[in-house]
């Protein structure tokens, strides 16, 4: 059974050595999420400290799925704090285990955190992901638009470079 909870700054500390292995775990598995493989565990630490940082000015949430009490996914909404940006969220890093991919997890973790963002006032989502991910599938049949995608924006590994794809989606909300 696996449930999705919302960490705050103690939790995600708490829990900082999963995190990491679920980092390292996405970028060794190819995820296009802003690091190269081989992605050492004190890289991932350095990354999840600053993001475990961000949970305490309440700039970010931070969602995990969790098996027992294993996490096996998460994502982030970052809330910009500019005045214009009141409404609008960057949905930033979702990552789901190797082991436990193709069972919903992603899924769930989306709605859970399209819930989050409502509860904030936040309607206007955006993110990016690499062309021809098993992840812009994922936004498409979620219900993200395609903005644009810019060409050669993220390099991988072995120095080639892939086009990248902005979605947004609005929820509901009242005006």
């Amino acid at each position: 059974m696996i449930s999705i909870q919302a960490y705050n700054f103690n939790q995600a500390q708490a829990k900082i050595d999963q995190l990491c292995h679920l980092l390292i775990d996405s970028v060794a598995q190819g995820a296009s999420i802003g690091f190269l493989p081989p992605l050492s565990q004190a890289v991932a630490s350095t990354y999840w400290q600053a993001i475990i940082g961000d949970l305490q000015t309440e700039q970010r949430i931070l969602l995990v799925a969790l098996q027992d009490d294993q996490i096996v996914g998460s994502v982030q909404l970052d809330l910009p704090s500019k005045a214009n940006a009141s409404h609008r969220a960057e949905v930033q890093k979702l990552l789901v285990d190797s082991q436990f991919q193709r069972r919903g997890i992603a899924q769930q973790l989306m709605h859970q955190l399209e819930q989050q963002a409502q509860a904030q006032g936040r309607w206007l989502l955006v993110l990016d992901t690499r062309q021809g991910d098993k992840a812009e599938s994922l936004y498409r049949k979620l219900g993200y638009q395609a903005a644009g995608a810019i060409p050669n924006f993220a390099q991988a590994a072995d120095g080639a470079t892939h086009t990248t794809i902005f979605f947004y989606r609005e929820l509901e909300h009242s005006v």
